[in-house]
């Protein structure tokens, strides 16, 4: 990066990391400091990774009166910037992660939660292949004013706004051109692998499957700065975007899949065994998948609003299953070439935090190869319709929040610090939720009791 014009001058740096709900904490520096952030990284408490939503500390997560809010050292991933094109005035961008003052990971991060899961496949020769899908709505630009939300008006001449799904339509697509091409562009100048854009079964939603990666890190990084990116140009094009999980009551709601197959030292597909049915080792990590998928669904579904996806008959799995080009189960197993045998995780929202979410499963399955778990028969037909399942879902989210943090699983391969700050994070969201009277109840009985 140069400062040779006045523009370069003027430019500015945003430096964050992701906090434990997904969202991005940092500072905003003149370009000219890229030098001293690379060298010296960039101090922030450590006791904002475990915010709660609206960024209040949780006191009783051990990292605030305890360490007298002590700081960590958040050192950038990389060494070069990369642009913010919806930006007006000109501007750079760079993620980092969070460390103790003595130089180890604080495993508070939930990057560095992710790479604890990396190293350990490592360890063992392995390296996962992930690449994630992102629904998300659009939404007419005074949704964020309202703050409820309301479908967008279609470029197309007629000033004609959304109504109904429209689940795989071109012309849908049409009516929104200028703005996809440039995201497209935007996740080019921001080296996003963005395949194919699909318009999804809600009025105004959308989704993205970004390229699989032999990098989880790269993974999570690239679904991270998706995320800014869709609602920062969609503002720029006069709308609003989100990737909350349930924006509509009556409308599909916004999921995050994930695809995941395992290389070993040689480059070779450790799920393929030249059957359709894959080896021992994909089916030993569907059944760690499955079994650890309960404790785990306080990550896949973080929020208040994302238990709403789980409702009966609102197209999303209820317990663990699994099964072959069903997308029914929770765990799928897509047909495709034998080389490209993999898994599609096909539980969490939207509005999950990407790096927590690629870290869970990767405990699942590494938990299932290393106890050689075998999993139940695959499902055949409708998933949604088996009795008495082996691994029921908590689809409450205080249900979710006991599972999270009384798995001693999740603890030894997620970490200790991880799950207590997270957990009480979440319990801390919930009890300011709860605090609040909801608009329901006061039509339904102020005027009646």
């Amino acid at each position: 990066m140069t400062t040779d014009n006045k523009q370069d001058k003027n430019r500015e740096l945003d430096l964050f990391i992701t906090d434990l709900n997904g969202n991005l904490r940092g500072k905003r520096l003149p370009a000219s400091g890229l030098g001293k952030v690379l060298k010296e990284g960039l101090k922030l408490p450590r006791s904002v990774m475990g915010f709660d939503f609206w960024g209040a500390d949780v006191l009783d997560n051990g990292l605030v009166f305890e360490t007298g809010d002590s700081d960590g050292v958040c050192m950038p991933i990389t060494n070069e910037p990369i642009s913010v094109p919806w930006s007006t005035a000109p501007r750079d961008q760079m993620l980092a992660m969070m460390f103790n003052p003595d130089g180890t990971p604080f495993e508070a991060d939930p990057r560095q939660v992710l790479k604890r899961m990396v190293d350990r496949f490592a360890e063992k020769g392995l390296t996962p292949v992930m690449a994630t899908e992102l629904e998300f709505y659009l939404m007419d630009a005074e949704s964020e004013r309202t703050q409820r939300p309301v479908p967008p008006s279609l470029v197309d001449g007629k000033g004609r706004r959304l109504a109904n799904a429209e689940g795989y339509s071109v012309e849908e697509m049409d009516g929104f051109e200028a703005l996809f091409t440039d995201i497209r562009a935007a996740c080019q100048a921001q080296g996003i692998g963005a395949d194919t854009i699909i318009a999804e079964m809600g009025p105004g939603q959308f989704e993205v499957n970004l390229d699989h990666v032999a990098d989880p890190l790269n993974a999570g990084d690239q679904a991270i700065l998706f995320k800014r990116l869709i609602r920062g140009v969609s503002r720029d094009h006069g709308y609003s975007a989100t990737f909350m999980a349930k924006p509509y009551v009556e409308e599909s709601g916004n999921g995050f899949h994930t695809h995941f197959s395992l290389l070993d030292r040689d480059g070779h597909n450790v799920f393929d065994d030249g059957t359709e049915q894959g080896s021992d080792l994909l089916r030993h990590a569907i059944a760690g998948m499955m079994q650890l998928m309960p404790e785990s669904m306080l990550v896949f579904a973080p929020h208040l609003n994302s238990y709403r996806r789980f409702m009966p008959g609102a197209h999303a799995p209820t317990h663990a299953s699994w099964g072959y080009e069903n997308r029914t189960v929770a765990l799928r197993v897509p047909e495709s070439p034998h080389l490209a045998r993999r898994i599609e995780h096909r539980v969490a929202g939207a509005d999950a935090n990407p790096y927590l979410v690629l870290a869970s499963l990767l405990a699942g399955a590494l938990h299932g190869m290393e106890n050689a778990l075998e999993p139940e028969a695959p499902v055949e037909g409708d998933a949604y319709a088996e009795e008495s399942p082996r691994y029921p879902l908590p689809c409450e989210w205080q249900d979710a929040i006991a599972r999270f943090e009384q798995s001693e699983t999740l603890r030894e391969y997620l970490g200790e610090e991880f799950v207590r700050v997270y957990a009480h994070a979440k319990r801390q969201e919930r009890r300011r939720l709860n605090e609040r009277i909801s608009d329901v109840e006061y039509e339904a009985y102020l005027g009646l009791l």
